[in-house]
């Protein structure tokens, strides 16, 4: 199982680079919130920060790996995830919005990955009802402690796609 951790601010709202380490303790890849102007972050205050959400995880040297940004049209709430490793496009949407802390769907049109949403322990990737790898915050005065654990077994073995998910829909949600 490979191992990543990171630290993450409390405030939402931070664009600070925030770099993810792997097993051995050396930074791995980086992991940032995207305001593409200014007025966009202007009026995301006034939303609590929770409007225009976009992660972009890139490798050491900034190279882009995994985007995720959050899409509302009509009322209705979903993320779009980009992998520039493979090139393929991601659709994330809630599945059950009528409970209370809705289950995920993770599409690129072929596999189905379902994500349990969990507020307080680890929140658990499934492909095929088993698990590929499980993210976690734990709260401490002034930030996150943030780990991802990828199974062996699991098709995806980059951490963006699931750090810049896990930030985007874990992290701040809808």
């Amino acid at each position: 199982m490979k191992t990543f951790t990171y630290t993450q601010p409390v405030a939402i709202e931070s664009t600070e680079v925030i770099h993810v380490l792997n097993g051995a303790g050396e930074v791995s890849s980086t992991v940032q919130r995207i305001y593409t102007n200014g007025l966009k972050k202007a009026f995301d205050r006034t939303m609590d920060y929770r409007y225009f959400v976009r992660f972009d995880a890139s490798d050491v040297d900034g190279q882009p790996l995994f985007t995720c940004k959050k899409m509302s049209r009509r009322g209705r709430v979903h993320f779009r995830g980009k992998d520039f490793v493979t090139g393929k496009d991601y659709m994330i949407a809630y599945d059950g919005w009528q409970i209370m802390i809705p289950d995920l769907i993770i599409t690129d049109g072929e596999q189905k990955i379902t994500l349990n949403k969990e507020m307080e322990d680890w929140s658990v990737f499934l492909l095929n009802e088993q698990p590929i790898a499980r993210w976690q915050a734990v709260f401490r005065d002034t930030y996150f402690d943030i780990t991802l654990q990828i199974e062996e077994t699991s098709p995806i073995q980059h951490e963006a796609f699931f750090i810049a998910i896990g930030q985007a829909v874990l992290f701040v949600g809808a």
